[in-house]
């Protein structure tokens, strides 16, 4: 892209004290967390906290609707660039391979050479072993239930419906829309894990955008993790789009505009949700900064290529637990909105997600809890 959330494991430490792949962090204090049980995740695309957020917004929905309805987190940040780290960060807590940190153009296999702290599998590659866990692994494993709702993912006439992905080796032809097919494999970061695409559950886990509106429909159909991804228009990452809307933040809002209120209107979450309306990553080549401290990256060089980070991007959090119309400073990035999801659902801490002094959501955030 160039505009460019286990069942608890065993902790198993391997000769040199590494944690093995795929394992959870133990032993990080959980801040006080409100009953949440159903969390929402959209992401939209390449764009920094000024222009998002700033007063001359191209998405006043996002930047003045919602932040009335919920908290603005004025420094969350992505952790690397481009896309496709970003995603993996958000519900694996893996940090950024050379292939990840430039959205896999071929799908290949990770080859682990080995191990680091916090469960960072060392190598290479793209789709991670059957060992590296997530967050959906950690929610079916505890009886909780996931869903990644994909804009166009069905929308190939030669490809499959649900859990769309190259075949292993091959090369990834959705990197550039195609016209009435928008789906981004890179933007879908379930498909990069052994543990999810070799399970009868991505067929019916990983599922078009059209799914929702029947699932919102009633609160125990409603799955504890709903995790949102619009096409390649509808996210902002393209601007014209190949269909000819505007793309960028327009297209982006008025998404946002047509979604959002069905969420808030939803039985699930005015019991017990949350959501959290996010970037991948700030635009490459203008902002790689980072936050939230030195955060390890054992597999490249800098997480944001030309950085630390992938820059400032901010958030929106909106819940019946939060207090509406507020401004938090407080840092967060990718990793802390993984182990946040993570407190919320009551598993632990997934990778790098488990880092020692890494924020997560807390008092600061949720005004009941």
């Amino acid at each position: 892209m160039h505009r460019i959330i286990v069942a608890l494991c065993v902790i198993a430490i391997g000769a040199a004290g590494a944690i093995a792949p795929g394992v959870a962090s133990v032993g990080a204090k959980t801040p006080k967390v409100p009953p949440i049980r159903h969390v929402f995740v959209i992401n939209l695309e390449n764009t920094g906290f000024d222009t998002t957020f700033g007063p001359s917004s191209p998405a006043p929905y996002l930047a003045s609707t919602l932040t009335g309805k919920g908290q603005l987190l004025s420094q969350y940040h992505a952790i690397g660039h481009v896309s496709l780290d970003n995603y993996i960060a958000q519900i694996s807590g893996q940090g950024p391979s050379k292939a990840t940190q430039t959205d896999c153009g071929t799908y290949s296999d990770f080859t682990v050479t080995g191990t680091a702290d916090l469960g960072q599998v060392l190598g290479d590659g793209c789709v991670y072993p059957a060992s590296v866990k997530t967050i959906a692994d950690q929610l079916t494993a505890k009886h909780l239930t996931w869903r990644g709702y994909m804009e166009d993912i069905a929308n190939s006439p030669t490809e499959p419906k649900t859990c769309r992905h190259p075949e292993i080796g091959a090369g990834d032809t959705t990197l550039v829309a195609r016209d009435g097919d928008q789906y981004a494999t890179r933007h879908d970061p379930f498909v990069y894990f052994h543990s999810i695409i070799d399970s009868p559950s991505c067929n019916t886990n990983v599922v078009g955008l059209d799914a929702l509106s029947a699932d919102l429909a009633h609160a125990k159909k409603t799955p504890n993790l709903v995790y949102i991804t619009p096409n390649l228009c509808n996210d902002g990452h393209d601007a014209p789009c190949v269909d000819g809307q505007p793309g960028g933040l327009v297209s982006a809002d008025a998404f946002l505009k047509q979604w959002v209120p069905k969420i808030l209107a939803s039985r699930a979450f005015k019991n017990d949700g949350m959501l959290v309306v996010t970037f991948d990553e700030a635009e490459i080549g203008k902002d790689s900064s980072d936050c939230c401290g030195p955060t390890p990256a054992p597999n490249v060089t800098q997480p944001g290529l030309n950085g630390p980070g992938g820059g400032r991007v901010g958030a929106v959090v909106v819940s019946q637990f939060v207090k509406p119309g507020t401004t938090n400073a407080t840092p967060y990035n990718h990793y802390s909105l993984l182990c946040s999801m993570e407190d919320a659902f009551r598993v632990p801490r997934l990778g790098l997600a488990g880092r020692p002094g890494l924020q997560c959501f807390g008092k600061d955030v949720y005004a009941k809890a």
